[in-house]
């Protein structure tokens, strides 16, 4: 018999012709298989015989093929066909069809190799090889044995492709050692790779060419130096901090990799450190050690090559999970058996997959053994509960899946950068224009006084150079932009970071875990926040899942006190008529999973699981009676109402996103085979068999009301499968088992070959609590303006109830639900919400919106996108159900996108990250389901409502500390350096500096260093408390009021006329320039040092009058800058000839303090340049006053601030009341309705074309359910007198 995926051949390596008399040909129905009759075999009866019965058992596998994957045609009218992409696939897992095992693989660049027939042996070279394994000239063969191994379309990735690994022997390349380095740098690469990383910024690249440009001879009027020196200085800054982090990241890479293992070699253990470890290498790991590298498990101390290990490194889920080696490797348990181990090892190259693993053993002589996730032990888990095991390297080092999954988070930049780095472009095409304009001026009045002027000496060729003068100008204003602003923002966002960290308001005690910024970039991007998407699961609600409910047979049964007591038990031991079904129910809850128990000294038993769900549905067996104690790789051992029964595991088919369900195939006591599933209703009932028909409707119906009282559901079904259609299932399952290429699809596909056919048995319901103070963060966040959409996996009905219980939906809200199955169907219920929208000129209607995932995989499709986005904006809430990861990152992305608003999704679940990370912040939480989305995340919590604290006080204050720093990095340079353009007029644009040029060096530095610090760490306008019970007060953040295009530009304004005041009225001191008693005069210095200090002064007052929260040491920076300036002025007086440099500043001290024109003027200008300041600050705290301020004023007068906020909500009521009058009228007068006169008077709801149809029902009391399900499902109750009702369609 010939291989069955190929075309035969003659013995000339030739096609035989179609019309063969020799040849046997048979097409089953909807295959893409012939089968042949060999010409060696076309004589032989008996073996002709033997031929065509393996013909039709290979039929009947085909068909089982073909029923599979078209199931049953009542619920997959479509199933035959399949031209989605994979990717399609997956996200719609409630799909009916698939495709054939083989024909699922999409290996492209194969197409033409699998349409080519392929050459067979021929009848004398099968029988030359048989002879010459008879005689032992040649080693036989395994069926699955080296290049044997059946693979699907005949694809056998090359070597490029995959991982080979002699065992015992060496390696056929050269593999990485397992040294692992997380630095940053080394003593070679930190200076370029340093200096690489600052000058990626545009802002140290400009101050580069600055200082660059001022080594140029008579060009800089500053100096060589000055820009340079505070560059250094930020430079080393930053420096400094990289090499504290650097250094404690070295120190632990050496302290992980000097870690001691035991090595198999030269035929002993040797103990070598982690570092020396490489792939092929056989190793010994005990108990409460971390794994070196990442392992193949062969054997252990425990029976049957089990372990159990803890990946909270990985994962941070601290249950125990088990690991198996393989049957064949279980006997290794001396060193003399591991030195017999001989044979190759393939597996898939490295990768980031951590849950996944595609290998194949291959010992010599023996079937070759599919490598899957059970027989990985990751590097970073630990080895627990095993006194040892025996495991080869199979990735080491940075090969590993913990190094290959270690890579930095998406790059997030707040919008508040962005908006600084486009008004610095503005500022440097400003600084351009003043250039040319100074220099222009310049060449003007060169060319005017050359010749009238001559002892000036300005005819030479660089003062007329124009070239010459820009360099000239462009170095004298480039301070315009403030050097030091970066610095001070990292070192803010740093301590405001820290401030978040040690937030004793929002560290959970429970768990032992604070509130963690993982990321500082965004701090003020949390004052902005527009739209939050949330799961529900682990995040709205505990994650704690406890057995509540159960439906069989049509009847609902609660767990009791003890097993006896309840009517299930009774059932069964009374062998009523469902008590088979009852049995198999229970058997089922507590066989298929992946639960492992642990027995205690007492007796008890601790359940081990990778999700609640799974324990407890196994406590929940356990309070029937039906009580799980025993687990090995071969079977499960249950205690069946004192009844031992030992159930043996052939196979278990995983639960993955995609499938929505699990499965395991065991051999029952009687000597059955059964198949048990559990998972979502939507993909059991599609694969239920055409004639169980006894359970479906009654089990629709609790599933109905489980979900309408929020528990979450499942449903549970059985098949019995022959022996012989399993063997053939089997040999096919573990073909794709065994494949390195698409092993995961192969294995669906296999899945969904057995998984047919299910009579139904039930459903459970469990309940998972909402975490405490979810309904009251949810109000605030409304409150605050904050649209919330829940994006779930859950079941419709469930989400809703849950909206309800968290007051995301109140019943004051209409609902639209959309539930449609096609494309077409989707586009006209969308199109016909939004045309009424749009006829009431809504714009943000009190809504929600309900939308399941298939409907929502139509909604996102490209012609639809924009219409579903903006029914979706117009919507108060929006509940996304039963979706996929890949669809919550979609909706996420599309929002962020189109709106241009700052998004935040909050999640705690692996499935959340891929919408964590497209937000513009993402939120984790350190859930049950372990610290996948926290690590991926830029901030975690470790409960939702710590949210509240985290967006309405930490964001709101960090906006607005980061805005006023900004705004005032910038008004301050803008204050001291226009003063050069000013004096320019009076030099003859010379470029002649009116400062001490290291005066000008040091302001940023040194002299106004101080209070941008104490603005951005510690200002805020009103306290936590406050802020926590009036959220509205969230509004000018989020509107971003305290920082835009016009209120920046406003600064500018301010600073420019500041500047105007400050070298003005000490110019007009100067004007009879006789500033002593004795007539005496001084140079232009003393009038630059006048001006410089009333620029400081005025500065800091200016800090203070943005302050609003005064502290000790907002006081120390205000006033400690003031002094700071004067102490330099005394040293520095004095520096010359001891140091041979500030000569011009020599005696300076003396000069400035002794005239009292200085002293007059310190009072009079800065109080001058600040008067406008005031005054309009005082008027718009009297007649424009904002909430914001009144509330902060009621808290420095210690009175209540609600007063001020009843009366603010008071006053827009009656505002809008107002504008609601006038357009009702105006709608009268018109003849029209007005959308106003539609949301005053009452709206609901007509549910249409929901699950079940009014015609479908037997009885009024199922039409009274129905409606009052409907009616619940609408949010309000229906009224004969309703002035306006919507019809939705689902």
């Amino acid at each position: 018999m010939t291989d069955p995926n190929r075309n035969n051949t003659n013995g000339n390596n030739k096609p035989q012709a179609a019309g063969d008399p020799s040849s046997t040909a048979m097409n089953p129905p909807g295959t893409g298989y012939v089968f042949h009759n060999p010409r060696a075999l076309a004589t032989v009866p008996a073996q002709l015989r033997l031929w065509c019965k393996d013909c039709l058992r290979r039929l009947r596998g085909e068909a089982l093929r073909h029923t599979a994957t078209t199931g049953p045609t009542s619920f997959a009218p479509d199933a035959g066909t399949n031209t989605r992409r994979p990717d399609e696939e997956s996200s719609d897992a409630s799909s009916a069809g698939t495709t054939e095992v083989d024909a699922s693989i999409a290996a492209q660049r194969l197409q033409n190799e699998r349409t080519q027939p392929k050459p067979q042996p021929s009848w004398f070279s099968t029988t030359r090889r048989k002879f010459l394994e008879r005689t032992g000239l040649r080693k036989r063969k395994c069926e699955d044995d080296e290049d044997d191994v059946p693979h699907f379309n005949g694809y056998e990735p090359n070597d490029s492709e995959k991982r080979v690994i002699t065992l015992n022997g060496p390696q056929p390349t050269k593999y990485c050692n397992n040294r692992i380095s997380t630095a940053k740098y080394n003593v070679l690469t930190f200076i370029p790779s340093f200096l690489f990383e600052q000058f990626r910024r545009y802002s140290n690249i400009f101050f580069l060419l600055i200082a660059l440009l001022q080594q140029i001879p008579d060009v800089s009027p500053t100096g060589r130096y000055t820009t340079l020196v505070p560059l250094l200085f930020i430079l080393s800054v930053s420096a400094i901090k990289e090499i504290i982090e650097d250094l404690k990241r070295h120190r632990a890479d050496n302290e992980i990799n000097h870690r001691l293992i035991e090595r198999l070699e030269n035929d002993t253990w040797t103990t070598v450190r982690w570092s020396e470890l490489t792939v092929g290498d056989i190793i010994k790991v005990v108990i409460d050690t971390f794994f070196p590298a990442d392992l193949i498990l062969l054997s252990s101390s425990e029976p049957q090559a089990m372990c159990f290990i803890e990946t909270a490194n990985l994962d941070g889920e601290t249950n125990l999970k088990i690991r198996q080696g393989l049957p064949s490797t279980a006997k290794l348990l001396e060193t003399k058996d591991l030195l017999q181990l001989e044979g190759k090892l393939e597996c898939e190259l490295p990768n980031r997959l951590l849950y996944e693993f595609n290998g194949v053993l291959k010992e010599y002589g023996k079937p070759a053994c599919s490598l899957g996730s059970d027989q990985v032990l990751q590097r970073g888990a630990m080895l627990r509960n095993t006194a040892w095991i025996f495991g080869i390297v199979v990735y080491s080092g940075h090969e590993t899946k913990l190094m290959k999954n270690s890579t930095s988070a998406p790059l997030k930049r707040s919008t508040v950068d962005k908006l600084t780095n486009t008004q610095i472009l503005m500022l440097f095409m400003i600084l351009i224009s003043l250039c040319i304009t100074s220099g222009l001026c310049n060449l003007f009045w060169t060319q005017k006084h050359s010749q009238t002027d001559w002892y000036l000496a300005i005819g030479d060729f660089k003062s007329m150079s124009l070239g010459y003068n820009l360099l000239t100008f462009f170095i004298l204003y480039n301070n315009l932009i403030p050097i030091s602003l970066q610095v001070t923002l990292e070192l803010v966002r740093f301590l405001q970071a820290i401030f978040i960290n040690y937030d004793i308001e929002m560290y959970h005690e429970e768990s032992n875990m604070p509130a963690s910024a993982r990321t500082s970039n965004l701090n003020e991007e949390l004052g902005l926040i527009k739209y939050i998407f949330s799961d529900k699961t682990g995040t709205l609600t505990r994650n704690v899942m406890v057995f509540k409910k159960c439906s069989i047979a049509r009847r609902i049964y609660q767990p009791e006190r003890t097993p006896e007591e309840s009517d299930l038990v009774q059932n069964i031991l009374r062998r009523q008529n469902s008590y088979k079904d009852i049995e198999d129910f229970l058997v089922l809850l507590s066989v298929c999973h992946t639960v492992i128990p642990e027995k205690k000294e007492d007796g008890s038993i601790i359940y081990h699981a990778a999700s609640p769900d799974e324990r407890a549905l196994v406590d929940g067996a356990r309070k029937f009676g039906y009580i799980f104690d025993t687990r090995t790789p071969d079977y499960v051992e249950i205690n069946a109402l004192g009844k031992r029964m030992r159930f043996q595991v052939l196979n278990v088919l995983e639960f993955t996103s995609t499938r929505k369900r699990m499965s395991v195939i065991v051999r029952t006591p009687e000597g059955k085979i059964k198949l048990f599933t559990k998972g979502a209703d939507s993909v059991i009932y599609e694969r239920l068999a055409p004639r169980d028909q006894s359970y479906r409707e009654a089990t629709l119906q609790h599933l109905e009301e489980f979900a309408s009282e929020g528990l979450r559901t499942l449903c549970l079904a059985v098949a019995d499968i022959d022996e012989e259609v399993y063997q053939e299932w089997n040999e096919t399952h573990h073909k794709a088992s065994i494949s390195l290429q698409y092993r995961h699809s192969k294995l669906e596909d296999s899945a969904n070959l057995i998984e047919t056919n299910l009579r139904l048995l039930g459903a459970t319901a469990i309940e998972d609590k909402l975490q405490d103070g979810v309904p009251e963060t949810i109000s605030a966040l409304l409150e605050a303006g904050i649209y919330i959409w829940v994006l779930t996996g859950d079941k419709q009905e469930t989400a809703i109830n849950i909206g309800y219980s968290c007051k995301l939906i109140t019943h004051t809200m209409d609902i639209i639900i959309l539930n449609e199955g096609s494309l077409d169907a989707t586009r006209d219920v969308i199109l016909r919400h939004i045309g009424e929208f749009k006829s009431t000129s809504a714009r943000d209607a009190n809504v929600a919106l309900v939308i399941d995932g298939k409907t929502l995989k139509y909604a996102l499709t490209c012609d639809l996108r924009g219409d579903f986005q903006e029914l979706c904006l117009i919507c108060r809430v929006v509940i996304c159900c039963r979706v996929s990861p890949i669809q919550k990152a979609e909706v996420v992305e599309m929002v962020t996108q189109s709106t241009k608003a700052v998004t935040l999704a909050i999640g705690d679940g692996a499935n959340d990250v891929a919408m964590i990370q497209k937000a513009s912040v993402g939120i984790g939480i350190s859930g049950v389901e372990g610290l996948q989305a926290s690590c991926a995340s830029d901030y975690s919590i470790a409960q939702f409502r710590y949210l509240r604290r985290l967006i309405l006080v930490h964001g709101a204050w960090n906006y607005a500390r980061i805005s006023k720093l900004i705004l005032y990095s910038f008004y301050k340079n803008v204050c001291l350096y226009v003063i050069e353009l000013w004096f320019a007029l009076y030099s003859g644009w010379s470029g002649q500096i009116l400062f001490e040029r290291w005066t000008i060096g040091l302001y940023n530095v040194l002299f106004t260093a101080m209070p941008p610090f104490a603005i951005g760490l510690f200002e805020k306008f009103c306290t936590a408390e406050t802020m926590l019970k009036y959220p509205l007060l969230y509004k000018p953040s989020q509107n971003a009021k305290l920082f835009n295009v016009r209120v920046f530009w406003i600064w500018i304004f301010n600073a420019l006329l500041h500047s105007v005041f400050l070298f003005w009225l000490p110019l007009f001191a100067f004007q009879e320039e006789a500033i002593w008693g004795d007539g005496k005069t001084s140079d232009y210095l003393l009038l630059g040092n006048m001006v410089y200090t009333y620029v400081i002064v005025t500065v800091c007052l200016k800090a203070g009058l943005i302050t609003s929260s005064w502290t000790w040491l907002t006081h120390a920076a205000i006033w400690g800058s003031i002094l700071l300036w004067f102490v330099f002025v005394l040293i520095y007086s004095h520096i010359w000839p001891g140091l041979s440099f500030a000569s011009n500043f020599a005696g300076m001290d003396t000069q400035l303090l002794s005239t009292p024109v200085f002293w007059f003027g310190l009072v009079l200008v800065p109080i001058a340049s600040l008067l406008i300041d005031v005054i309009c600050k005082l008027i718009h705290n009297t007649v424009f006053k904002s909430l914001t301020e009144a509330v902060r004023e009621s808290e420095i007068q210690r009175h209540d601030p609600s007063q001020v906020m009843e009366e603010s909500r008071s006053s827009d009521f009656r505002f809008k009341h107002g504008r609601m009058e006038n357009m009702l009228n105006r709608s009268k007068a018109s003849g029209r309705r007005s959308i106003t006169d539609r949301n005053i008077a009452p709206r609901h709801l007509r549910v249409e074309n929901w699950d079940i149809d009014d015609d479908e029902l037997d009885s009024r009391e199922q039409q009274r359910q129905y409606q009052r399900r409907s009616h619940r499902l609408a949010g309000g109750s229906h009224h004969a007198d309703s002035v306006d009702s919507a019809t939705l369609h689902m």
